[in-house]
């Protein structure tokens, strides 16, 4: 019999990942950035990046997929291989069913899915965790995945791109969910000595055992802005050693400024399209290259007075397309060297000044005077006992004659 003060609720019905934030039944987002509510669909057109402050929201393994690839072309692999439960675990629910109504909500056995495709022409396996199912936790499956796509890259010599989204080790399959961490170790190294490319793109969230084996090994490490990326979490780490962390701690921009993280790059810049795009005008169209000869002629390459290359070129190419200006009569021709230097007048009627005040005397030192700036005649400061000009009184002697 239940008890009067208790009440029998039934379970709240779990929720996507993709809605979890949404509002008006999944027409508008609220970003978790800056606040500001967003229509959903606008957020999707720009690749689930907020247009206003440039949050990332998590996205699904397929649009990651679809994301990397060129046109977003790719055939899946590995999908034959499925967990199992050896421990029977179980806490809450037993683990045999928690697996099946993961797979029932998100469409695949385990938090991985691996693909092979091509990314700007050139042949390439990617493989993605998906937050989406029990946190992207690594279990044996992944594992095993991703043991897998390191020996095909290896074997093909195909460069091997990893996009980590997860908490860490799956408490549910004890050791040998931290089994995986040595093995997926070990065939990195192979594909390491095998002179393969191995690059790691880290999303928000990579921490545990994730970041602690595959996720710090590549030889090549990117991040998308502002992920999480750590072992423990800093609210763990701030109650252990009992200090306050700075600001923006285990961010990516914190580990880019502490060398974890080679580059930090946008999520717009990572899609193949994106980056092929060319620079265009103001119309939209490509602007045209200026040219200089006649059509389908090459440009004559200029030597100016530095190195080849330099601004020397550009300042005689200038020169060359420059009119000059007509000289005054009676001027020597120019020095193309600029040493030489505009000779003195000689001839010519004479100047104001000297009309005026006559030529000024000469030098003791010999010699032109240097040039310096005119200065300006002040007033002298006069002292109480200072002699004063005639017809000028101060104020206490024209009081005294004017009043006796």
């Amino acid at each position: 019999m239940a008890l009067w003060f208790r009440k029998d609720k039934a379970p709240r019905a779990l929720r996507d990942m993709r809605t979890a934030t949404s509002l008006g039944e999944g027409h508008f987002l609220k970003c978790d950035g800056c606040r500001e509510t967003l229509y959903a669909k606008e957020v999707e057109r720009n690749q689930r990046v907020c247009p206003k402050c440039g949050f990332h929201f998590r996205l699904s393994v397929d649009e990651r997929l679809k994301l990397l690839f060129d046109d977003g072309a790719f055939q899946l692999l590995f999908a034959d291989v499925h967990p199992t439960d050896p421990l029977r675990f179980r806490d809450t629910k037993r683990y045999r069913d928690r697996l099946r109504d993961y797979e029932a909500r998100t469409g695949r056995p385990d938090a991985i899915a691996a693909g092979e495709g091509r990314i700007e022409g050139m042949k390439a396996l990617v493989a993605a965790l998906d937050y989406a199912f029990m946190g992207g936790s690594m279990g044996s499956v992944v594992g095993e995945v991703l043991a897998r796509a390191a020996e095909k890259a290896a074997a093909e010599k195909t460069p091997l791109v990893v996009v980590t989204a997860s908490g860490g080790a799956r408490m549910q399959e004890g050791i040998l969910s931290l089994m995986q961490m040595a093995k997926v170790s070990a065939a990195l190294a192979k594909l390491s000595e095998a002179r393969v490319p191995y690059v790691t793109v880290l999303t928000d969230p990579t921490t545990g055992g994730v970041t602690a084996s595959f996720a710090m090994l590549g030889d090549v490490t990117l991040a998308e802005p502002k992920a999480l990326i750590g072992f423990a979490g800093p609210r763990v780490i701030e109650q252990t050693i009992r200090q306050t962390l700075p600001e923006g701690f285990q961010r990516s921009e914190f580990l880019l400024d502490h060398g974890f993280v080679d580059v930090v790059v946008p999520r717009k810049e990572l899609s193949p399209r994106r980056r092929s795009a060319q620079p265009r005008g103001r119309r939209g169209r490509c602007r045209a290259p200026r040219r200089l000869g006649p059509r389908g002629a090459r440009r004559p390459r200029l030597r100016g007075p530095r190195r080849q290359g330099g601004r020397g070129d550009v300042r005689a190419a200038r020169q060359a397309r420059r009119p000059r200006r007509p000289r005054r009569p009676g001027l020597p021709p120019r020095d193309p060297s600029g040493d030489a230097r505009r000779p003195p007048r000689t001839g010519g009627p004479p100047s104001r000044r000297l009309a005026r005040r006559g030529p000024r005397p000469p030098r003791r030192g010999g010699g032109r005077r240097p040039y310096t700036r005119r200065r300006v005649a002040r007033p002298r400061r006069r002292g109480p006992g200072a002699r004063r000009a005639p017809g000028r009184l101060s104020r206490r002697r024209a009081d005294t004659r004017r009043f006796g």
